[in-house]
């Protein structure tokens, strides 16, 4: 019986042959495995007692063991009975080659470009029959191995070094010269991979180490684009991104699929100045996280930038007048590709004649929010802090550096938590460079009286506005309303981005911070506020080595005094992911 159906399935084939040359054609899919050199194990295996064995990668670092090819009948037909004899796993199932990427087996195979060869379908082993053997080019001897060797170009050679440095075998510089070093590598690599450890590569094994490097670009289809409005070649993953638009200085490219890579050329005419602009301007980016490394040189610079989400790297260099250069944005967390791809990137990075005009893609409608198409990066959130000591010594609302991987002041100057001080709700900040304050605060003797005039100045709409505004109210009380000491309460109406700004009595002391209005489980009244006092925030100066400067004036001052005075102490803190 089982002689009858193979005969009908072979002339199923001669039958179907020129019909399935116009299809995608199917393919019994039997194992999937998550590495190659699995994958390079397992389709031997089956190599040896079934015909038509084929292995594909399939994207996403899977590699299918598959038989055919057929027409989809046919491969139904042959699943049912390969599955009946127990020849291939009971969760084997009919695919299409669309589902297929490179083949890998065997070797030097292409199946996938012609469309139209039609395997002769499997025929199962009778129990009283040897397996049948697939015949497979024999592995060259010793000699003939070193005889390809030498007709290899001096590229080739470096390919095979820097193969083999990737595979973690090898560590001298590649150079071409197959000495010791290369040698004992190629003879690790050999045993590894369950080859005779010769020390010299056959044409085989040379073709498995280059797939096994390789492999990691499968599904980026990595192919050279001219960007002739940039004036820019260079080899892109059009697998994972697309043209976007132009939009100066960039041409963008989006991602495509499910990865989240994307890409931008950068093209402007400018001197040294316009290019170290640049560099300050592509830091403000969200695709440029704040951590990683940088340099700036006189011609040129380098951004690396990482967080949880994405990792960002961009080169960019200056030629006569024009600032040419690339950003490659991709996901956290898939190093191996990101590294692969980027160094295909600056490898083949090219100039050529042309340069993006600036009035390329402009729209007059553009957000504030956005740099060319792209969003600038945004803190987590601003608030208000003043300056306590000549040295630019900062207190400020303890909301403010809750949970920041950076904290800034006036939106450029790093800052490090000196001290905080969950209680009372405040922070102690030290810039990270030297500052020199326009004003300092001066910290009341005593206690203020009650229903006094008070005035803060805050951030109260966290920067947007670029200085600080006054709002006005009064003493109420001077504790809280659990009966707190250390603690006043105002009839003022702020706003979240006033919270760590300084209180000021009329003579332009300061006698308390503004502390954030609502906790988690509470909603106080719009004209109800409440600040740390003065006393409080001289322990907290005291405790980080701080001497307060203490007020002195008893004249009133006049409004505009007043002001000038608030605005001079008051600084923008913000907190960033």
């Amino acid at each position: 019986m089982t002689r009858i159906f193979v005969s009908a399935l072979i002339a199923m084939v001669l039958t179907l042959r020129a019909a399935i040359a116009q299809e995608d054609p199917a393919w019994v899919q039997v194992e999937a495995l998550p590495s190659l050199l699995e994958a390079e194990e397992r389709v031997r295996d089956y190599a040896e007692v079934l015909p038509s064995v084929a292995g594909f990668a399939m994207g996403s670092g899977w590699y299918a063991i598959v038989i055919g090819p057929f027409g989809e009948q046919q491969a139904s037909a042959v699943l049912q009975q390969l599955r009946r004899n127990g020849q291939i796993p009971r969760d084997s199932f009919v695919a299409r080659s669309s589902s297929f990427r490179q083949q890998f087996w065997p070797v030097g195979a292409n199946a996938l470009s012609g469309g139209g060869a039609t395997a002769t379908p499997p025929a199962p082993a009778p129990e009283a029959e040897q397996p049948r053997q697939v015949t497979t080019q024999p592995e060259e001897t010793l000699r003939e191995a070193r005889q390809a060797e030498a007709r290899l170009d001096t590229q080739a050679k470096k390919d095979l070094q820097i193969a083999l440095q990737w595979a973690g075998f090898y560590n001298a510089s590649i150079d071409a010269a197959f000495g010791a070093g290369t040698r004992r590598a190629m003879a690790a690599w050999q045993e590894a991979n369950g080859f005779e450890p010769t020390g010299v590569l056959t044409t085989r094994q040379r073709a498995t180490l280059l797939r096994q490097y390789n492999a990691v670009l499968e599904g980026m289809d990595l192919q050279r684009v001219t960007d002739a409005a940039a004036g820019i070649e260079i080899k892109l993953p059009l697998g994972v991104v697309e043209f976007d638009t132009h939009e100066a200085p960039f041409s963008r490219y989006k991602s495509r699929g499910d990865l989240g890579a994307r890409v931008l050329l950068i093209s402007q005419r400018g001197d040294q100045r316009r290019l170290f602009g640049l560099y300050d301007i592509l830091q403000t980016l969200e695709v440029v996280p704040l951590d990683g490394p940088r340099q700036r040189r006189n011609n040129g610079f380098t951004i690396t930038g990482s967080n949880s989400r994405i990792v960002s790297h961009t080169e960019v260099s200056l030629r006569g007048d024009e600032i040419k250069g690339f950003m490659l944005v991709w996901p956290a967390g898939d190093e191996e590709r990101r590294l692969r791809v980027l160094q295909e990137m600056s490898t083949s990075f090219t100039r050529i004649d042309g340069i993006l005009p600036s009035t390329a893609g402009v729209d007059d409608s553009q957000s504030v929010d956005l740099l060319s198409g792209l969003r600038i990066r945004k803190p987590k959130l601003s608030r208000t802090g003043f300056f306590v000591s000549p040295a630019g010594a900062v207190l400020t609302t303890s909301e403010a550096v809750e949970g920041c991987s950076r904290v800034t002041l006036d939106g450029h100057t790093d800052a490090r938590v000196t001290l905080t001080d969950s209680a009372l709700g405040l922070a102690l900040l030290t810039p990270q460079t030297s500052l020199a304050p326009m004003e300092v605060a001066e910290l009341a003797a005593h206690s203020p009286r009650l229903q006094s005039e008070v005035a803060v100045a805050g951030f109260s709409y966290e920067g947007v506005l670029g200085a600080p505004s006054m709002t006005f109210g009064k003493l109420v009380d001077l504790r809280g309303l659990q009966g707190e000491e250390r603690l006043n309460r105002f009839a003022l109406a702020s706003l979240p981005g006033d919270a760590g700004g300084p209180v000021m009595d009329s003579t332009g002391a300061v006698i308390g911070m503004l502390l954030p209005r609502d906790g988690a489980n509470r909603q106080l009244p719009e004209e109800v506020s409440f600040s740390a006092d003065a006393a409080a925030l001289q322990a907290a100066m005291r405790q980080a080595g701080i001497q307060a400067r203490i007020a002195r004036g008893t004249g009133t001052m006049a409004p505009e005094d007043l002001t000038q005075k608030a605005r001079g102490m008051a600084v923008l803190v913000s907190c960033w992911e």
